[in-house]
């Protein structure tokens, strides 16, 4: 195991300890919400970075090894995985917790997509971390491949879509929650469009839509047909 991997298990490791600590204490979804901020900074880069490919693979390519050289760095990544493993269990455990308690749509839309965005990420990062095991380049043929394999389009499809407004959807019930009441449901709308615009850009690209990405099979040898 290679130095970045063990720093990198060791920082999950800290990270289901550190939720297991404080999923019984109150101040969970003060923390829940303060590791959102962080992780969500990158999650929006990592989502521009693919929408790069809109110009081509080699574009995406080029954007990709620029980003790569911040978070692979290994305590980056470390604390990237920790931060991924700690959202999506606390956001587990809070959706548990409240759910006999909720009333109204937005607060449902908020815990069905938080749900979905915690289930997401942790399948996400499993896949895209075997595959580097595995020797496989994780860049945007590796994404797209699945959507190029039937039948397992109609679940690429969905899967990538959903995830993409379900990012979209809860940043905008946060953003419904904390803003003046009369800001709240334009901020919620407009979230929710811009959610399904880039979803439906993203499946599109991935699909071979707009100027094509080649899929480069051949270059993936021993890759199951899991997300990534």
């Amino acid at each position: 195991m290679n130095e970045t991997s063990q720093l990198a298990l060791g920082a999950a490791t800290i990270g289901l300890a550190g939720t297991w600590v404080w999923r019984q204490r109150p101040a969970l979804r003060t923390l829940h919400r303060a590791s959102a901020l962080a992780l969500a900074l990158f999650l929006v880069v990592h989502l521009l970075g693919h929408l790069a490919g809109l110009a081509g693979a080699a574009a995406h390519q080029e954007v990709l090894e620029v980003m790569r050289s911040v978070y692979r760095q290994p305590v980056v990544e470390g604390l990237l995985l920790a931060g991924v493993l700690f959202q999506a269990v606390s956001g587990l455990t809070l959706l548990w917790r409240g759910w006999h308690q909720r009333r109204g749509a937005v607060a449902w839309a908020q815990a069905v997509s938080g749900g979905y965005l915690s289930l997401f990420l942790l399948i996400h990062v499993a896949a895209v971390l075997v595959a580097r095991q595995q020797g496989v380049d994780t860049n945007l043929q590796f994404a797209a491949a699945g959507m190029h394999m039937p039948p397992w389009q109609w679940f690429f499809g969905p899967y990538y879509f959903l995830a993409v407004l379900a990012l979209g959807t809860h940043v905008g019930c946060a953003l419904y929650w904390n803003l003046p009441e009369r800001q709240r449901a334009l901020a919620l709308a407009a979230a929710l469009v811009v959610g399904v615009l880039l979803a439906t850009t993203l499946v599109v690209m991935l699909a071979g839509g707009f100027r094509g990405i080649e899929v480069l099979l051949a270059a993936m040898p021993g890759m199951a047909p899991v997300a990534g």
